[in-house]
């Protein structure tokens, strides 16, 4: 594990974004860049984070822990489903298939909890009893266990909002996706959230909620994006996990971060305040931490400097390929 001081010294080293010369138009999202290629894409991670549906700042290698952990679990799943995965020829890079991505994500619940106006606890605090289609018991307090998993879709994320709730007959129904790949698509991502589930145990974690994408790739089911991580994924610390209690699990993931802007006063609004170097350092540490539980490997941070070790990796693995 890198120390707070070793990740102190390496926040003016982070990666806001990557120019590969020679390699065409660059696209640039909130927490990666992205450039085309013949029927493949490079995704380059960027130490940006975003939450509130913004980019609030830059965590020193928040970017490879995504990268290596998504490569990782693409690894440990292969036997469920394939994925767009092609090569990782940096700590920060993947070179993945062209997919055509569905047009719904495929959120899978355990828990319930959650704050925002479309996750299960807020609706059924509300009175709702068949959220997403889905009939839930009586007697349901906030961060219980769901009898089992559930799926709760969305169409596919436009500027971050994920508003528009489905159910599956709305998915079929609306030609979004196809009956029968409809249903292997929830065969897969509950096979998926039982597998997180199981090796969440093992790293002393609880795997709450998690979000998959999906698309296709010549007819094929792929796993896209990434998967597992402390950004598409909610985690608990399992011995800060009380069942009944009103205290509140602790958090090892996104939210750590997203709660500590709230407590600032910020959600979303206007300019965000600056984030503390030792913050900083701290939510580096969890992100490593997160990686190395989850893996049970040391975390192994490439070269710096980052933009230009990434540049001469991508155009390294091009040439040789002769893409």
């Amino acid at each position: 594990m890198l120390s707070i001081e070793e990740l102190t010294q390496a926040i003016p080293h982070a990666v806001d974004t990557v120019d590969v010369p020679g390699l065409g138009e660059k696209h640039q999202g909130k927490v990666r860049d992205m450039y085309r290629l013949d029927g493949l894409r490079v995704l380059i991670t960027t130490d940006r984070v975003s939450a509130f549906d913004r980019v609030l700042g830059l965590i020193p290698y928040k970017g490879q822990v995504l990268n290596q952990l998504s490569a990782w679990w693409f690894a440990q799943t292969e036997d469920i489903v394939g994925n767009h995965m092609v090569a990782v020829p940096d700590p920060n890079v993947t070179v993945a298939r062209e997919a055509q991505p569905l047009p719904v994500e495929v959120i899978v619940r355990g828990y319930i909890t959650g704050v925002t106006k479309t996750s299960l606890w807020y609706l059924y605090s509300q009175g709702e009893r068949r959220p997403y289609g889905i009939p839930l018991p009586e007697g349901l307090r906030k961060n219980d266990p769901l009898p089992h998993p559930v799926i709760t879709p969305t169409t596919k994320a436009t500027g971050g909002a994920h508003d528009e709730r489905l159910t599956r007959d709305e998915i079929i129904e609306r030609g979004l996706v196809p009956a029968p790949l409809w249903e292997r698509v929830e065969e897969v991502a509950m096979a998926l959230f039982a597998r997180g589930q199981e090796v969440a145990r093992r790293a002393g974690l609880i795997l709450v909620d998690t979000k998959y994408e999906f698309g296709l790739v010549d007819g094929e089911l792929v796993l896209i994006d990434e998967i597992h991580t402390p950004d598409s994924s909610r985690y608990w610390v399992a011995e800060t996990y009380k069942p009944g209690s009103d205290q509140e699990p602790e958090n090892f993931d996104k939210e750590y971060l997203r709660k500590w802007f709230a407590a600032q006063g910020y959600r979303g609004e206007g300019e965000p305040p600056a984030m503390p170097p030792e913050f900083v350092a701290q939510v580096a540490q969890r992100y490593i931490a997160a990686y190395e539980k989850l893996t049970g490997q040391t975390f192994q941070p490439g070269e710096q400097p980052a933009r230009e070790r990434i540049a001469r990796a991508v155009a390294a693995w091009v040439r040789e390929h002769a893409v």
